[in-house]
């Protein structure tokens, strides 16, 4: 092979080398974009469109991303619960003071977590649901968290309607569905809470 070959070859190698690598950092970019897009972006949504269903497909990929989070020793003691029965959402709505939006929303998922299989079962399953909650955001859906623990009253009224085991205890209910309006999120920075190395 010629000087010129071997040159022009060399030149060949180095030109996809540095495409693939440029394609990758821009792939690292676009990765790194859309994750802080998705959680800068996230909102509380109280208001839905009540006659537009989820689909039993975007439900399934809400569940994956509470399974997805993180929980401590790997207990996973956390449950989802479905619901999408218009009678239990109504009676839940006129029953729950932060969450008569179930009164709209066309189905909701209730994480709960079984207090046998971890004492600090709340922790993870709040990590749960925030994974649900970025994931409704990145899916263009609607929700918001509302508090079922520590209220007594509130999870008495969540398991009177679901049949809850008595070591099972719903951490929140999530309300979920096609925004009706519009929604800005709000920007939570606050340099004031924010301390190096000492408070």
């Amino acid at each position: 092979m010629s000087k010129k070959s071997l040159t022009l070859s060399f030149i060949a190698v180095c030109t996809i080398l540095f495409s693939g690598c440029s394609q990758k950092e821009e792939n690292q970019i676009t990765k790194k974009d859309a994750a802080l897009s998705v959680i800068f972006n996230r909102k509380s949504v109280r208001n839905f469109i009540k006659d537009r269903p989820v689909s039993d497909e975007d439900i399934q990929t809400l569940i994956k991303a509470g399974m997805a989070a993180p929980s401590g020793k790997d207990t996973r003691p956390w449950g989802f619960l479905i619901i999408n029965d218009r009678n239990t959402l109504d009676k839940m709505a006129a029953e729950l003071p932060t969450a008569r939006m179930l009164a709209e929303a066309p189905m909701a998922i209730v994480v709960c977590g079984d207090t046998v299989r971890s004492s600090y079962w709340y922790l993870d399953c709040s990590a749960a649901t925030e994974n649900i909650l970025l994931a409704a955001e990145a899916m263009d859906l609607g929700a918001v968290w509302t508090a079922s623990y520590p209220y007594r009253d509130r999870m008495e009224t969540v398991i009177k309607h679901t049949n809850m085991p008595a070591q099972v205890l719903p951490l929140v209910v999530i309300p979920i569905g096609y925004p009706k309006g519009n929604y800005s999120p709000k920007d939570k920075y606050d340099n004031a809470k924010i301390h190096m190395n000492k408070w």
